[in-house]
């Protein structure tokens, strides 16, 4: 899955679109009525994700349960969060790694774990 089909997605499940908070590339999926944010899509060197090589790729940060997460790690394309709470965020490869339907269920759960209680 491509960023901008997580995009489109987001916009037509949930009425989101991103918000570029550093004026960038990378984005910030967000709730409206609280602003927590429930998913980050990332350009990310390989490397920093642990993974061999140097080329830049996106990833979307979402959060999860940590027991799930755990199960996540040991699957192509899961790395623990960059840059986030690794207990609680994992990130997501969006090379194609991942099936699309995967992707959207995780960031759902992401969404019903940040919305307004």
């Amino acid at each position: 899955m491509e960023r901008n089909k997580l995009f489109e997605q987001v916009k037509q499940i949930y009425g989101i679109v991103p918000d570029y908070p550093w004026r960038d590339w990378n984005a910030v999926l967000r709730h409206q009525d609280n602003n927590k944010w429930f998913a980050v899509v990332l350009e990310v060197q390989e490397s920093k994700l642990g993974l061999p090589g140097d080329r830049i790729m996106d990833v979307v940060n979402v959060k999860s349960d940590p027991l799930l997460i755990g199960s996540l790690r040991q699957q192509s394309g899961f790395v623990p969060a960059y840059n986030m709470n690794k207990d609680s965020w994992i990130s997501i490869a969006l090379d194609g790694s991942v099936p699309a339907d995967t992707i959207m269920n995780l960031v759902d759960i992401s969404y019903q774990l940040t919305k307004k209680k």
